[in-house]
């Protein structure tokens, strides 16, 4: 599915759009229209995982009640996969409803638990 990258992604300006594509439940892939791949993880399904939306965000998301939205962290991926480390400190988020899509940086001040980067492997049980 195709998304409107309604804010950038921070270092790459020039990207607009985002096709999500899921493997599973955890991790999916994004492709952009200038060509840039990331891998995706579900960050609920690692570690306990909550922010505010900003009323910012709410507004470019134009996010609503019965909005359906999805929030994926980027992965910055190693070898062997499970030295891979997670971004929680910038979830993007998708809203499946009008298709937009938004990297939101959250303040390291308000959620130190985020501030670094963290390995797959921390998770693995």
């Amino acid at each position: 599915m195709v998304f409107e990258l309604v804010s950038p992604i921070l270092g790459f300006e020039d990207v607009n759009y985002l096709e999500l594509k899921k493997i599973d439940d955890c991790f999916s892939n994004i492709n952009s229209n200038k060509g840039y791949t990331w891998t995706l993880v579900n960050p609920f399904l690692l570690r306990p995982y909550s922010f505010e939306i900003p009323y910012y965000a709410k507004i470019l998301l134009d996010i609503h009640n019965d909005s359906k939205i999805e929030v994926y962290c980027i992965v910055v991926l190693q070898n062997p996969l499970e030295d891979s480390k997670v971004q929680f400190i910038a979830p993007i988020i998708f809203n499946y409803t009008n298709r937009k899509a938004i990297q939101l940086v959250l303040s390291s001040n308000d959620y130190p638990e985020f501030s670094k980067l963290e390995s797959l492997k921390s998770f693995v049980r």
